[in-house]
C-alpha cells in the first residue's frame, strides 16, 4: 500500500508536459485546419463549421449560429448572429495546440479566448 501512495504522489508531483498554443498568422493554415472540420465547445454547447469560403454555420444551446469571416493582418475578423440576434463583430487571434484545439481571443488577442476542439 505504501508503494502504491509513493507512486500515485510521484505522478501527481511530476509536472504534466502540455503543448504550447502557437499562433495561426497565414489565412491558409488555418483554412487547412479548420476546413471540412466542426469546432466544438461541450461546455458552452457550441459546434461551429467555419467554411472556407467565408461562411461560419452552427449552434448553441439549441439556436443556430450563422455569419461570415475575412482574415485581416493575421486576425480572425467574424461577424455573426446566435439566435437571430447580432453578435459584436471582432477581430480575433487565433492559435492552435496539437493539431487539435484551437483557441480565439477576442480584441486582436486581448480580451477573452475561447477554445473549440477539432474534429
Amino acid at each position: 500500500m505504501t508503494r502504491l501512495f509513493f507512486t500515485l504522489a510521484l505522478l501527481l508531483a511530476s509536472p504534466v508536459m502540455a503543448t504550447a498554443y502557437e499562433r495561426i498568422v497565414d489565412e491558409t493554415a488555418f483554412v487547412r485546419i479548420v476546413s471540412g472540420k466542426t469546432l466544438s465547445n461541450r461546455l458552452y454547447g457550441v459546434r461551429l463549421n467555419v467554411s472556407p469560403q467565408g461562411g461560419i454555420a452552427g449552434g448553441a444551446w439549441g439556436s443556430d449560429i450563422t455569419g461570415s469571416w475575412t482574415w485581416d493582418n493575421g486576425f480572425f475578423c467574424r461577424d455573426m448572429a446566435w439566435g437571430g440576434d447580432p453578435v459584436e463583430y471582432n477581430c480575433q487571434l487565433v492559435e492552435i495546440r496539437d493539431s487539435t484545439y484551437i483557441r480565439f481571443t477576442s480584441d486582436q488577442g486581448t480580451g477573452d479566448s475561447a477554445s473549440f476542439r477539432v474534429r
